[in-house]
């Protein structure tokens, strides 16, 4: 199957056409296809999935494109989708919808189903507790493995998965956790609490990234969710987990290149979707670009005197810039894994400091004797010193506005590599220009 025959069949609105196509994938790759249509050839799409499959199908697309789903069709349908998903992806397709829209959908759940997707919708839009689900089995510290397999096996229908089991005492609150493996390996008279491991938590409070994060390190398949008295309230699981620092992922990338996440697969996304994405970006470096021009204009005596000095400014400007972004890139990365907190700042600045230094005094080294001997030793000493300088100044700088943006609120990946460069631009003319004065007394 190719895309064409998808697109056609869906134009055409061949149902059985389109449901022959898509019944030969897997949801996985189901869900690909569709994210790759348009709005109007995807509605098609999913109506032709037989029932069943098109709620695996629904709970997997992006909740924006959930949404878009929703818009065209029937009340009874959008209610059957709806009360099908897990409250968590509940919750998440909701924040997306208008708030009637929203209140409508909860008021058709059954009671049972409302309040769990209420009470995750009653935490703050970042947090862990947004994205846990409450459907969990836990088990009493008290049983033996026997009894505990027993109530597992009572219980397992209310949860969506069991291979994580919370253990819980007096009050409900999580005092290990134990895997389904282990309790089935293990002899049934065996207490619960010689089997149990120490529970590693996350608070329904905690921001969802830390928690998501927290759950990797670990390599867990799931952490208990708990409230301020340890009580247990939900479990966060790894494939809730993965979804978030991939997103949480895609949005750094993009603001590393100056521009604004779209929220939505690419082919999903109008184009004017993407103008705005971008162009606001575009507006702030062309103004902070313009502080290069008022350089060259202060310096433009200095320019008039020795005129070949102007052959090596885009080579100036351009390392100084390329240098910066390798640095903020790297910080930036290595704070979102948790590698580098602000506490290290003086270790990251030395680090930095003395790496665009050997960085600068590497180029300076290559560039000068071509350099001496295209246009003479003297505007080879310029530009040799004003490499090594720009070179520190930009991978110091690269290092260090990221740190501080973070520690103000600020999203690091904000202070993105462009603007970055664009600042380096400028700062890397006025040394350049300095040196310039100093060496040939100008």
């Amino acid at each position: 199957m190719t895309v064409d025959d998808l697109v056609a069949a869906t134009r055409a609105e061949d149902l059985p056409r389109v449901r022959d196509l898509l019944l030969r994938l897997d949801v996985p790759a189901i869900v690909d296809e569709l994210e790759r249509l348009d709005a109007s050839s995807r509605a098609v799409a999913f109506g032709a999935l037989p029932q069943g499959i098109d709620l695996d199908v629904f709970e997997d697309l992006d909740a924006t494109l959930q949404g878009e789903l929703l818009d065209g069709m029937e009340q009874g349908t959008v209610a059957e989708l709806i009360s099908g998903l897990d409250p968590d992806d509940r919750a998440t397709l909701l924040d997306e919808l208008p708030a009637p829209v929203t209140s409508t959908l909860l008021a058709a759940l059954s009671p049972h189903e409302r309040a769990m997707t209420t009470a995750l919708l009653d935490y703050p839009p970042e947090s862990t507790g947004r994205r846990m689900t409450p459907e969990v089995v836990h088990v009493p510290v008290d049983l033996e493995v026997g009894e505990a397999l027993e109530h597992v096996r009572s219980h397992e229908a209310d949860a969506e998965m069991i291979y994580t089991l919370p253990v819980v005492g007096p009050g409900h609150e999580v005092v290990g956790v134990v895997s389904l493996r282990r309790l089935f390996v293990t002899d049934p008279q065996v207490p619960v609490r010689a089997v149990m491991s120490p529970a590693i938590v996350v608070q329904a409070t905690e921001d969802q990234e830390v928690a998501a994060r927290s759950v990797r390190d670990h390599g867990t398949l799931a952490v208990p969710v708990v409230d301020a008295e340890q009580r247990l309230l939900g479990l966060f699981t790894v494939d809730d987990a993965m979804r978030i620092l991939e997103h949480e992922e895609s949005e750094d990338f993009a603001r590393t290149g100056a521009s604004e996440p779209l929220r939505r697969p690419y082919l999903a996304t109008r184009v004017l979707d993407l103008v705005k994405s971008r162009i606001l970006w575009l507006f702030v470096l062309i103004a902070a670009a313009a502080l290069t021009v008022n350089v060259l204009d202060h310096f433009e005596d200095t320019l008039a005197e020795v005129v070949s000095l102007a052959l090596f400014i885009p080579l100036l400007i351009g390392t100084g810039g390329n240098t910066g972004a390798q640095a903020v890139t790297t910080v930036v990365r290595a704070m979102a894994v948790g590698d580098v907190r602000f506490r290290d700042l003086p270790r990251v600045v030395w680090r930095e400091l003395v790496t665009g230094a050997l960085l600068g005094g590497a180029l300076a080294a290559v560039a000068f004797v071509p350099v001496s001997v295209l246009v003479g030793a003297d505007v080879a000493l310029v530009l040799s010193l004003a490499l090594v300088i720009v070179c520190t100044l930009a991978t110091t700088a690269g290092a260090v506005i990221p740190m501080l943006a973070k520690k103000v609120g600020v999203d690091p990946a904000v202070v993105s590599a462009p603007f970055i460069t664009t600042i380096v631009d400028t700062t890397g003319l006025i040394v350049y220009f300095l040196v310039a004065q100093a060496v040939l007394g100008l």
